[in-house]
């Protein structure tokens, strides 16, 4: 299934009326954090693979520099890319389902984790939201998102780091776990029932069961 050059890949394997979580990928089509889902035998959902996305482009919120010299800078158009889900991936998606889905989450990984987040202040279509490994770092996300008001009212947040991501020369990456605890702690302060997990490695360890781990936290809380 295509929309505006996005790969969109459904999986569901249920009759009911269940919730579905949308997940944008750097790579493949979201079967192997399905399939690491069905494993921790998560409760029925539809999960909604995003591919063919211009990660740095289309992911970050506004604009800024790359994280290291000569790196492509952030494009800032997740604006646009939030258009285009809610105005066209979500209804292609929806449309192929046999019931209407009970509600509606995201969840992405690094940079899909900090848009995951981000989206919670642009729009109520999602209720629930799971961020592995964010890139919450991101400059000014943390303090522009503790003055603002969301868009709706989420229901439920994961958030998820591996304990060596702050063991890295990047000066912006360096204070990532200070950023994912700050944003725990704004998510608190506002009622909204939160999870923090701190998993063993680096930023690129088990990269899909840790997705899967937070899809499972928001389908059960």
């Amino acid at each position: 299934m295509e929309a505006y050059q996005k790969q969109i890949t459904v999986h569901a394997q249920h009759a009911e009326s269940a919730p579905v979580i949308y997940l944008p990928v750097v790579m493949g089509d979201g079967t192997e954090v399905y399939e690491r889902c069905r494993e921790l035998n998560c409760p029925p959902f539809t999960l909604v693979g995003i591919g063919s996305l211009n990660w740095n482009r289309e992911l970050s919120p506004w604009g800024c520099d790359g994280t290291v010299r000569d790196a492509e800078p952030f494009g800032g158009q997740a604006s646009g890319f939030l258009d285009e889900l809610l105005n066209w991936i979500i209804p292609e998606a929806e449309s192929s389902l046999p019931q209407p889905p009970t509600w509606r989450g995201i969840a992405g990984y690094s940079l899909a984790g900090l848009f995951a987040l981000w989206s919670l202040w642009q729009t109520d279509a999602f209720s629930r939201a799971a961020s592995a490994s964010g890139s919450l770092w991101f400059p000014d996300f943390v303090d522009r998102a503790s003055t603002a008001p969301f868009a709706g009212n989420p229901q439920a947040v994961y958030l998820s780091l591996g304990k060596k991501e702050t063991k890295t020369p990047n000066r912006m990456m360096r204070h990532v776990l200070d950023d994912t605890r700050a944003m725990e702690e704004l998510f608190i302060e506002r009622d909204i029932p939160t999870m923090l997990e701190l998993n063993p490695g680096n930023h690129f360890a088990q990269t899909d069961l840790r997705m899967a781990r937070g899809i499972h936290w928001i389908l059960t809380h």
